[in-house]
């Protein structure tokens, strides 16, 4: 008999599913990118106006940066309540916390009204909303892996993925249109606000979706057992997750460097380089962004399909060794200040990152026991953030700064690629794993075997709680 994990659901359930976790990864993704592209375009001068150009940019990542530390505790605190009481209520939390703070970044005193008092606030609403960040990802991709059919998990998990290129589309097509439409005196006085003031209506959106939907049948099912035994939920998930997944805690860490890094060089630091090295205007590199960001949304679930039928691994080694060998070509064609070779440049690249970030969701799912799923799955993600995403770039514009060329910034690229490759190729294939199996996938001896007859998601010696 197949288990809740591996039966499929009905079609029309498994739809809202989806799209309850997409729409509100979208409007995260959207709040959070929103920052990102203030924070090089605008955040400088308003926040940091006692700097020269370059170190205001500095300073204006390095607020970015913040909100990535903040993910973690996000993480741990999320996934903590996510793995003992469900996944939604968390998912309906987070989505408040994140729209609140960019809500209210859009009513903040600029440094000309209120001196010093600005940056520090405005760091502070982005620390919450890395920490409801933190705690999203793991939710929504797990509120969709733990509903989905075993044989097309990749393919509908990657559709919450497709929330970050939709919210980096969201984003920068907003600030776009403004940037286009408004004077740039108007846009540093106040259409900057625009963006973030939109999110509220957004999140009402959001909300209104998720709230209809039903919990996980995975964790209800743990959930049900765990009380027929008449035994408590995982007082400390961290602590069981460090205790039996630790070492595919540090794949997912390992797997994120790649994939992380080489996003944030291509959509965030590009509007620094293109602007100040190669001569391209704003709008021109938004523009860039805003289309790569839709044929990026567009290839993830193709990606998430061809996992199911070659594995996680193949895909995403595919993508981590594209991403590295791309980069100097990816600077090239940045370098012509021709808008047809920036398109290329960063359309490929974002292709080759969602080969890496497409299969990411079921990979990283199917690497966890049921009842520390949301922890481990969070903790693998929001750490390896703190190292990669975080400081990217931050480190991309010192390295440019320091040396005045794009070389240094290929390097730091490439090396973080070699890294998820070894990550990702010490890895077992997980692909045909039940979610209902409370062991780890490296505790089973044929994590690279072949699909079992009649399809049911099912190693040798898997258990069920």
């Amino acid at each position: 008999m197949s288990s809740p994990a591996t039966a499929p659901p009905a079609p029309n359930n498994l739809k809202r599913i989806v799209a309850a976790s997409l729409i509100g990864t979208t409007i995260e993704w959207y709040d959070f990118f929103l920052y990102g592209s203030a924070a090089a375009l605008v955040f400088n001068r308003l926040f940091f106006p006692d700097s020269d150009p370059l170190v205001g940019t500095l300073l204006s990542f390095l607020t970015y940066a913040v909100g990535f530390a903040a993910r973690p505790l996000g993480a741990l605190v999320f996934g903590h309540y996510g793995d003992r009481i469900g996944r939604k209520k968390l998912l309906v939390l987070s989505l408040l916390m994140m729209g609140g703070a960019t809500f209210a970044i859009g009513l903040l005193p600029t440094h000309a009204t209120i001196g010093t008092a600005a940056p520090v606030l405005l760091t502070v609403l982005r620390l919450v909303q890395g920490f409801a960040l933190g705690g999203e990802w793991g939710g929504a991709v797990l509120l969709v892996s733990e509903h989905g059919d075993a044989r097309r998990r990749g393919f509908w998990a990657s559709w919450p993925q497709t929330g970050a290129p939709a919210g980096q589309l969201l984003a920068t097509g907003v600030l776009s249109l403004l940037t286009a439409v408004l004077s740039d005196s108007a846009f540093n006085s106040w259409g900057w606000r625009i963006p973030f003031l939109l999110s509220g209506v957004l999140v009402m959106v959001g909300l209104w979706i998720r709230l209809s939907v039903d919990e996980s049948p995975v964790f209800k099912q743990a959930l049900a057992q765990a009380q027929t035994r008449k035994t408590q939920a995982e007082p400390l998930p961290l602590v069981s997750v460090l205790r039996h997944h630790w070492r595919d805690v540090l794949i997912a860490m390992g797997a994120r460097m790649a994939e992380n890094i080489s996003y944030y060089v291509i959509t965030a630091f590009i509007l620094v380089y293109a602007t100040t090295s190669a001569g391209v205007s704003e709008q021109s590199a938004l523009n860039a962004v805003l289309i790569a960001s839709a044929v990026h949304f567009a290839v993830i679930p193709a990606w998430g399909a061809l996992s199911d039928r070659i594995g996680r691994r193949p895909v995403y080694l595919l993508g981590a060794a594209g991403v590295g060998l791309w980069m100097f070509p990816f600077f090239v064609l940045i370098d012509s200040g021709d808008f047809g070779s920036l398109l290329l440049a960063v359309t490929v690249g974002l292709v080759l990152h969602g080969a890496m970030y497409a299969p990411q969701a079921a990979f990283f799912s199917e690497m966890f026991a049921t009842r520390m799923r949301y922890s481990g799955a969070s903790i693998g993600a929001q750490f390896a953030s703190v190292a990669a995403g975080a400081p990217a770039p931050l480190i991309a514009t010192a390295l440019l700064s320091e040396y005045d060329s794009s070389t240094p910034v290929s390097l730091y690229v490439i090396a973080a690629a070699v890294l998820t490759l070894i990550a990702v190729g010490v890895a077992k294939e997980t692909r045909h794993r039940d979610l209902t199996d409370v062991m780890s996938c490296h505790d089973h001896e044929a994590g690279d075997g072949e699909e079992p007859e009649g399809g049911v998601s099912r190693e040798p010696g898997a258990r069920t709680m």
